[in-house]
């Protein structure tokens, strides 16, 4: 049976959490290269603390980028404004791996996982559409000048009980002179409510600690890839441990996990599962993947149909969702899936239903 727990908890982060902002460095340095070279192949990681931003990684591209530039400008963007001290070592990617890549074959081994639910509208659990419109609702209150003490850097954290809402917790940076008990009235009333309605059975929380004024790389480290969980579906299905952000589309960590999404989606979408895992695998240097497997709610085998439909070879996937396009910083905060716009969202299938169960099921 393909089922999460009926209690659980996932969380989401705002775009100035620390892990959030090495995330949209390393994308936008991505980006920047696929504009200028479609075919850019980049590995970018970058890791920020304390005044300090490392960005390392491997790149085979004719575009030519201020690495630094640029992350200046996504640091600014989220809301900093405090000095950078910013070191750079990005060199051509081994030609061992290219060899591989050359070919049409797969940039890395690796395990792939995509799920789609119709539980909500986004196609995704409810807690975790839910954990993702708190945060942004955070960053939209803070931006709009809403509310004029919120900093940055914030976390939201949702615990669903039963397919209610069991507990709430917001962390939020803000300036120092605002109160706990305005900090925690505001971002129920303007924040909690609107998105909850009736709170009266839902455990409210707000920065437990009392005090949350430094925040992004003042207060802690951040890391490309380090809310993977945050990214997908919360942990509630598994993860194969490859991050997305600062990899381009001939990466499968990538790539096939949006191949998974979109295929998990379409199926549900059109009516044949009410929820489906996709999970897919891939050696090195090799375009064909060596699993392609699939499973609905009842834990019956989709897997010829998902093969049948969807073309998990890397440069197949790359074509089909068209992702040599500098589309990637938007999806580094906030979730990659269960958002309108890019290609692994859209529904684009129309099963025949008699023949799918009759054929495949």
């Amino acid at each position: 049976m393909l089922e999460y727990a009926k209690t659980y908890t996932v969380e989401s982060v705002t775009a100035g959490h620390p892990d959030k902002i090495c995330d949209q460095i390393s994308d936008a340095i991505l980006d920047a290269c696929l504009r200028q070279d479609s075919q850019s192949r980049v590995a970018i990681e970058s890791f920020g603390a304390h005044g300090l931003l490392v960005i390392g990684g491997e790149v085979t591209t004719d575009a030519k980028v201020d690495v630094k530039n640029i992350a200046k400008d996504v640091y600014k963007d989220v809301g900093y404004d405090d000095a950078i001290n910013i070191i750079t070592n990005v060199v051509a990617q081994s030609p061992d791996i290219a060899q591989g890549v050359d070919t049409g074959g797969a940039g890395d081994q690796g395990i792939m996982y995509g799920y789609a639910t119709d539980e909500t509208e986004e196609f995704l659990p409810k807690g975790v559409v839910l954990a993702h419109k708190l945060v942004k609702g955070l960053e939209r209150l803070r931006v709009s000048g809403a509310v004029p003490w919120l900093g940055p850097d914030g976390k939201s954290q949702v615990t669903m009980e039963g397919g209610k809402t069991k507990a709430i917790l917001i962390a939020c940076q803000h300036a120092e002179d605002v109160s706990l008990k305005e900090i925690r009235q505001t971002i129920t009333d303007k924040l909690i409510q609107p998105f909850i309605g009736d709170v009266s059975h839902t455990e409210i929380l707000v920065n437990p600690t009392g005090k949350f004024v430094r925040g992004g790389f003042a207060a802690d480290t951040g890391l490309t890839g380090r809310k993977i969980m945050v990214d997908t579906y919360g942990g509630l299905i598994p993860h194969g441990g490859g991050c997305f952000s600062g990899k381009d589309p001939t990466k499968v960590d990538r790539s096939a996990a949006y191949m998974a999404r979109f295929a998990a989606k379409n199926i549900v979408a059109a009516g044949h599962a009410k929820r489906c895992l996709i999970s897919v695998s891939y050696a090195i240097g090799r375009a064909e993947p060596l699993m392609v497997e699939a499973i609905n709610e009842k834990g019956e085998d989709l897997a010829s149909f998902v093969k049948e439909l969807f073309d998990f070879r890397p440069l197949a996937i790359i074509e089909r969702l068209n992702l040599r396009r500098p589309i990637y910083r938007q999806t580094a905060s906030y979730g990659h899936f269960g958002r309108e716009g890019f290609p692994w969202e859209e529904i684009v299938l129309q099963f025949p239903k008699k023949r799918f169960l009759r054929g495949y099921i």
